[in-house]
């Protein structure tokens, strides 16, 4: 749970990073929507701020932080406080779950896919959007992972391994 710390320390001052990086979150987000169905019921793992499940039409969201909860739910969002690897939901509920910058934020990543795929409908699929670390955002974030107040504790996987 220590890697939730600083996200609910500094709720605000990451959901400002949206709007300082205007360019970068709009081109994730529509990155993001020729992934997703236009239809279909999904959930957002680590739904933080709300940034992308309310613009995508996705009702639902896991967070873990008090605060980022909040700030999602200010966004019209049900949000169920728990964490990715304890999903609280029946099996088969879901037709695609969504994970935006959170697999490096987790404890047991394993866990994680397997309750993802528990929640699904059969034919159900995953997005997974993240840092690789090889990748030169990743690269310069590794660099200056001891100073940053979010990425300290996270752990950065590559496509390439």
């Amino acid at each position: 749970m220590t890697k939730i710390e600083a996200f609910d320390r500094h709720s605000v001052e990451y959901d400002q990073w949206f709007i300082r990086n205007k360019d970068v979150y709009l081109s994730e987000l529509n990155m993001l929507r020729d992934l997703i169905p236009p239809r279909g019921f999904g959930v957002e793992i680590g739904v933080g701020t709300g940034r992308f499940a309310s613009p995508l039409g996705v009702e639902i969201g896991v967070e873990p932080s008090w605060n980022m909860a909040f700030l999602s739910k200010q966004r019209n969002l049900q949000v169920v406080r728990a964490v990715a690897e304890n999903l609280p939901f029946r099996s088969r509920v879901f037709d695609f779950a969504l994970m935006v910058t959170v697999i490096c934020f987790v404890d047991d990543l394993l866990m994680v896919f397997k309750e993802a795929y528990r929640v699904l409908k059969n034919n159900g699929f995953i997005v997974v959007g993240f840092i690789d670390r090889d990748s030169q955002l990743g690269r310069r974030y590794q660099l200056r992972k001891k100073h940053s107040g979010f990425y300290k504790n996270a752990v950065f996987y590559a496509t390439e391994t």
